[in-house]
């Protein structure tokens, strides 16, 4: 046996979220070659690597459909702290503006390493604009180096506000050139194998920020290349009203006829989506990313997430942007998941356990992943120990309901394989070296605005 192949030993409890969602207590994992080779109780021990999980939950690593990365340079601006979407982001457009790719850069790697930390093992990326030579791919080589399953999206804003737009006019970019940087950096960097750390996306901002044409256009482009496709949609009473006076329908209906539906497909937010727009995701397999913290920062509301699970919508978590949650933990968002869904349907709306559901094989279905998000044999090997013997689980019955009573942040996290977290602390750089880089940074980007 080679000696990369790393055996979990003797964790208290398993969530294995495959499809029968069975659960192993005082388990066993074995790691072989970046993928899940066996499961189960009392494993053979033969020429491994030996970690020891007693005590520790077991689950599948978590994933994240929706974020801007970028964003964690911008955390609690004075200016945009009590504001509502439309205004948030009109104060934050000039700020955003001004930074330069090495912003880019390092603020990919402080919410990677804060997704890492929270146990999550796969996130994408909403990057829709490009000032002063930022390049898609900033993020991708930064995602290769913290070690996390990345879905960057070649984003884009091409309405501005000379053309009722909502973006200022220098951040947008011309459609044909939009068009070509997609065809560039999926032919770069798009891989579709089992397995792969990589996959780029098509991502327009939204319906708001571009044209009926380049949302036309993108959904061609992807079809043709077979990769998938991300926007913002129905996030506010704002968003609705913008839809109605600009296109004359409501946000799920303009998507649908630009042939923005379909399992290849996922749209963030949908705060505001009628029946019979869920009615219409749920038809056509259009995937959902729910980000409850940053919906109720920007008070949009609260999404109707278990009408969209009933009907059978797919439904993936999202920590959103940092400058609209100010965090990037996903275990927090699947709580606050949870809490919201009780607030708007009752106390039995939402088990723990369905919301962490939602946070690992759910975002998989959304991203379309079929190789992670659950504990299988032949599975990537992502994987998360959360310590239940920690202050924050004392005197907690039931392990499975970690999102009642249970650490938020991860003791151990593989991803396909890799031990990127040890005892809580990044394995790949310096967790504390990189937040003084970051904020060394932000000081400048204050300084230039």
């Amino acid at each position: 046996m080679p000696q990369t192949d790393i055996l979990i030993q003797n964790a208290r409890l398993i969530l294995t979220m495959d499809d029968k969602r069975r659960t192993v207590l005082a388990g066993d994992v074995l790691l072989s070659g970046g993928i899940i080779s066996a499961i189960g109780v009392g494993l053979p021990v033969t020429g491994c690597r030996i970690i020891d999980a007693r005590g520790c939950l077991i689950t599948p690593g978590l994933v994240n459909t929706h974020h801007h990365l970028y964003q964690t340079m911008t955390r609690a601006v004075p200016l945009a702290q009590n504001s509502s979407l439309f205004d948030w982001l009109k104060k934050l457009y000039p700020i955003w503006s001004a930074m330069r790719p090495e912003d880019f850069v390092t603020s990919a790697k402080v919410g990677m390493a804060e997704l890492l930390l929270s146990g999550c093992t796969t996130t994408s990326d909403h990057l829709y604009f490009f000032p002063n030579g930022t390049r898609l791919e900033d993020t991708i080589y930064a995602a290769k180096e913290i070690g996390i399953r990345f879905h960057p999206t070649r984003g884009a804003m091409s309405i501005g506000e000379s053309k009722g737009g909502l973006p200022p006019d220098h951040l947008i970019e011309k459609e044909t050139r939009i068009l070509d940087d997609m065809i560039r950096v999926i032919d770069g960097f798009h891989d579709p194998s089992h397995g792969s750390m990589v996959r780029v996306g098509v991502a327009p901002c939204s319906p708001f920020s571009v044209s009926r044409e380049l949302m036309r256009d993108s959904v061609i482009l992807a079809r043709d290349k077979k990769v998938m496709m991300h926007t913002h949609l129905a996030e506010n009473e704002e968003d609705i009203a913008y839809s109605l006076e600009k296109f004359g329908v409501r946000p799920g209906q303009y998507v649908s006829e630009l042939g923005w539906t379909g399992s290849d497909v996922w749209h963030a937010h949908c705060v505001k989506l009628d029946p019979e727009e869920i009615a219409l995701f749920a038809r056509t397999e259009t995937g959902v990313a729910h980000c409850p913290c940053s919906n109720c920062r920007l008070a949009s509301g609260i999404a109707p997430v278990r009408t969209m699970l009933d009907m059978q919508v797919p439904v993936g978590l999202g920590v959103d942007g940092s400058a609209s949650n100010d965090s990037g933990n996903l275990m927090l968002e699947a709580r606050q998941t949870m809490l919201l869904q009780r607030v708007a349907y009752g106390a039995s709306a939402m088990s723990p356990q369905e919301a962490l559901e939602i946070a690992t094989i759910g975002g998989a279905n959304v991203l379309g992943r079929d190789d992670c998000g659950s504990l299988e044999v032949g599975k990537c090997a992502d994987l998360v120990l959360w310590d239940m013997k920690d202050i924050n689980a004392a005197g907690n019955w039931d392990p499975s309901a970690i999102l009642l009573a249970g650490p938020h942040l991860a003791r151990d996290v593989f991803v396909n394989g890799k031990h990127v977290v040890e005892n809580g602390q990044i394995t790949t750089l310096d967790q504390r070296d990189l937040a003084i880089q970051q904020n060394h940074q932000m000081r400048a980007l204050q300084e230039r605005v």
